[in-house]
């Protein structure tokens, strides 16, 4: 038989438990006063963990620049949630970032590039170096299904706005050889986690280049292939139209990637420029070739020669031929939107330094003179 005072009892002393705990959990709000309240870190929950920005904007949360970055390196993310707002929207992200211990980045010479100097390919100018069409000595290896016509080629695009530029990265872990100075933990094969190592360092160096010759430039630091490679461009291709939004004018977009070739680590397609190794630069622009709408890849192309025909003038070898592809690579979004592959998997992240010292003074040429 069941002794029904034993369960009452037992009830009895769970509701004085719960009630106890109730009034020690309104003590101790109390105490911590109301600038607290919102800090219930004291309590055990079970919930997904939330990365709070401290009330910065996601822009800011991307943009963290170097000094501030490397006083955080001693931290790992794992699977963030965070929100994104400006204004016209206000978008949920999930986003896994994994920021790895490091010590002291290398630097490179913040010098300004100089013109007039002697150039010479040095390593790896035969891979990519075929191509189907030529202007005014810029190579163009065309993998479309479109017959490309000299018209085409002519660089005469104008720019409404050739101030603003954004960055950003849709293989945001792609990385580099290693060397002294740039040592890092790989999480594949030439790929980090670690930004201070990988393409995005590198998108840091070309913003401060040309931002020390007077663009406005906005850097995306976003992960899109971590932890899944696989839709990579969709996930770039939402952070992009926001980062539009936000900057609604800009023309000029730069997707910046390393080389898929050579994964072994061999090429290493490398220019000497005055007494710098650089890594070669390529231009990828896609088309409307695979059946997605992108009425303005021709703009992007002659975007593209415009760059590289002012490259060939101050620095012959630093540019590769420029390959023209049937995907659209998210370059609808804006008139003068490319990749622009820098080095390979066999470069190194100063040869890749170098190149931003080069082409951001080929860019200060071409839209500004």
């Amino acid at each position: 038989m069941i002794n029904m005072r034993v369960i009452k009892a037992k009830n009895a002393i769970m509701t004085l438990v719960i009630i106890a705990f109730l009034i020690m959990l309104i003590i101790k709000i109390f105490l911590l006063g109301k600038d607290k309240i919102k800090d219930l870190s004291f309590i055990p929950v079970i919930e997904d963990t939330i990365i709070s920005t401290s009330g910065n904007s996601l822009k800011e949360f991307k943009s963290i620049d170097r000094d501030n970055t490397e006083q955080i390196l001693s931290s790992e993310l794992q699977m963030s949630k965070y929100i994104k707002s400006n204004e016209t929207e206000k978008i949920t992200y999930e986003n896994t970032i994994q920021i790895q211990n490091q010590t002291q980045v290398a630097t490179i010479s913040t010098e300004e590039a100089q013109t007039g100097l002697q150039t010479e390919v040095v390593s790896g100018g035969n891979i990519n170096a075929k191509y189907t069409n030529e202007y005014n000595g810029v190579q163009i290896k065309n993998e479309s299904k479109y017959e490309l016509t000299q018209e085409m080629l002519i660089p005469d695009i104008e720019l409404e706005n050739k101030k603003d530029i954004i960055i950003y990265h849709t293989h945001t872990c792609e990385s580099y050889t290693q060397s002294t100075g740039f040592e890092y933990t790989p999480s594949g094969n030439f790929r980090t986690t670690d930004l201070n190592f990988s393409v995005v360092r590198v998108g840091r160096e070309l913003k401060d280049r040309l931002t020390n010759y007077g663009f406005n430039v906005i850097h995306d630091e976003t992960y899109h292939d971590y932890p899944a490679y696989s839709g990579s461009y969709n996930r770039s291709l939402t952070s992009i139209k926001n980062d539009l939004a936000a900057y609604p004018n800009t023309q000029i977009v730069i997707d910046l990637h390393r080389d898929a070739v050579g994964e072994a680590g061999a090429y290493a397609p490398t220019v000497k420029i005055g007494d710098d190794y650089v890594a070669q630069i390529m231009f990828v622009i896609g088309t409307d070739g695979g059946g997605l709408t992108h009425s303005q890849w021709i703009q992007n192309l002659k975007y593209a020669i415009k760059i590289v025909e002012k490259g060939n003038e101050l620095y012959p070898g630093l540019f590769k031929p420029i390959m023209v592809r049937n995907s659209r690579y998210n370059q609808h979004v804006a008139k003068a939107a490319t990749i622009m592959e820098i080095g390979a998997t066999g470069n190194t992240m100063d040869q890749c330094l170098n190149s931003m010292k080069y082409v951001s003074k080929v860019m200060d040429e071409a839209l500004n003179k």
